[in-house]
């Protein structure tokens, strides 16, 4: 088959068969397809979608491009969360450890950042020493002994996704249902999981901006990694905000660590951690019912056996054994440091989330091409929250830069991206609603 002939049928939106889908998807990992084709099937699946046939053909092939991990030596549930993305979304580096805590097993094959919101395995990399891209055989070790592990598409899981992963970060396909359903579950079914929670963003600073749409990808989600035999929820969370106090790779990294260790919780991140893990406990029958759950969680945290998790973690993939101690000790520091306010005093109503993210691209902190180096320094700390109260002692963000010109990017950035009002908005849930 024609690669230029399988493109043409989809432009013409006209069904792919799975042998075809199967052709094109082996042409992509073994070379013979190159990036100009695979962004342009991409654009045309962008424009013209699949039927839930082909995404599941599609998702099935990406899945068989390389290895399907096998635990039958792990005596225990293996279970995942993925998250559609957002912007300081950072539950993974919490939710991996707290259910290896509660007697899970938890193999995360994570992303880099796509578009505007920030990736799971960037964080990571600001750790000195940890793989990221280990063997599968260390990666299946961690799983065992430690009970987590986080790590990225090693080179025979899921190849073929790795690739186009890539592409459409940079070439304006990142928000087709399709092709999120696929990359995810790919990865996902190929880590051998017997339950996965999704966590599907909705709001301005999600992919996913309206309920509709949420609601499109939740349901794709579910539908086909069941159909293939993958217990599968979605929750739909609120993205209309930064989740937690801290934006940036480094920083999110240090926030982590201080919830693992019970300091300065920002409490609608923790509603929504608890939130997953409990659904997935449920699901793996680790618990009798998302209370019970909810108490086993909090009981992980408060005896310190979480944060000993993700430290054994760290250690077991080659980070310092000594991280959680003390994470600034080896996290990169930017050079400039230093806080902004907003022009007016009142209370925060509203935020362009989606600009926010942006902002950390310009501060170096996100990616415009696939190979480029970020800075793991740059972002946000201490970033206000929908409902807080700002004035001249109260900044809307500390700004973490490496110039005096990025800084006052940054801060030209937060000041017309917040909106200041004298009247508090109406509350508003960060769990908005499940699909299973």
């Amino acid at each position: 088959m024609l690669p230029q002939e399988i493109i043409r049928k989809k432009r013409n939106n006209q069904a792919l068969s799975s042998e075809e889908i199967n052709e094109f998807i082996k042409g992509i990992t073994d070379g013979t397809i190159v990036d100009a084709q695979t962004a342009s099937l991409t654009m045309a699946i962008f424009l013209n979608k699949l039927t839930k046939e082909e995404t599941t053909a599609l998702t099935l092939a990406m899945r068989d491009s390389g290895d399907v991990l096998d635990w039958s030596e792990v005596n225990g549930p293996i279970i995942d969360k993925h998250s559609s993305g957002g912007v300081g979304d950072k539950i993974s580096l919490m939710l991996a450890p707290m259910l290896a805590a509660c007697g899970g097993y938890c193999p995360m094959i994570s992303g880099r950042g796509l578009g505007h919101t920030g990736g799971t395995l960037d964080k990571f990399d600001s750790i000195p020493g940890y793989q990221t891209q280990p063997s599968n055989e260390l990666f299946k070790k961690t799983v065992k002994e430690v009970g987590c592990a986080i790590i990225g598409q090693t080179g025979n899981l899921a190849p073929a996704d790795k690739k186009i992963y890539a592409i459409r970060d940079v070439c304006a396909t990142v928000e087709s249902v399709d092709l999120i359903t696929a990359s995810i579950l790919s990865k996902k079914l190929a880590a051998g999981l017997d339950c996965l929670v999704m966590d599907l963003k909705c709001g301005n600073g999600a992919f996913m901006d309206s309920l509709e749409r949420a609601e499109e990808l939740a349901s794709s989600i579910v539908r086909v990694a069941n159909h293939a035999g993958t217990k599968t929820k979605a929750v739909i969370t609120d993205m209309n905000q930064v989740l937690g106090r801290n934006v940036g790779n480094a920083l999110e990294v240090a926030e982590a660590v201080e919830y693992l260790k019970g300091k300065n919780i920002n409490q609608r991140m923790h509603e929504i951690t608890l939130e997953l893990c409990g659904e997935l406990l449920v699901s793996c029958k680790l618990a009798d019912t998302l209370e019970r759950a909810k108490e086993k969680l909090q009981k992980s945290l408060d005896s310190g056996l979480a944060l000993q998790k993700f430290q054994d973690m760290v250690t077991s993939l080659g980070g310092p054994k000594d991280f959680c101690e003390d994470p600034w000790k080896y996290l990169p520091k930017a050079n400039v440091v230093r806080p902004v306010y907003a022009p007016k005093k009142g209370i925060v109503s509203s935020m362009d989330t989606r600009g926010i993210g942006l902002s950390i691209i310009e501060l170096k902190g996100g990616r415009t091409t696939p190979e480029q180096k970020l800075d793991y320094a740059t972002g946000y700390s201490e970033f206000c929250q929908i409902g807080d109260y700002i004035d001249d002692k109260t900044p809307l963000a500390i700004v973490h830069a490496q110039n005096e010109e990025q800084f006052e990017l940054a801060q030209k950035r937060l000041q017309s991206l917040i909106t200041i009002s004298d009247k508090a908005p109406s509350p508003s849930r960060c769990i908005i609603k499940k699909i299973s």
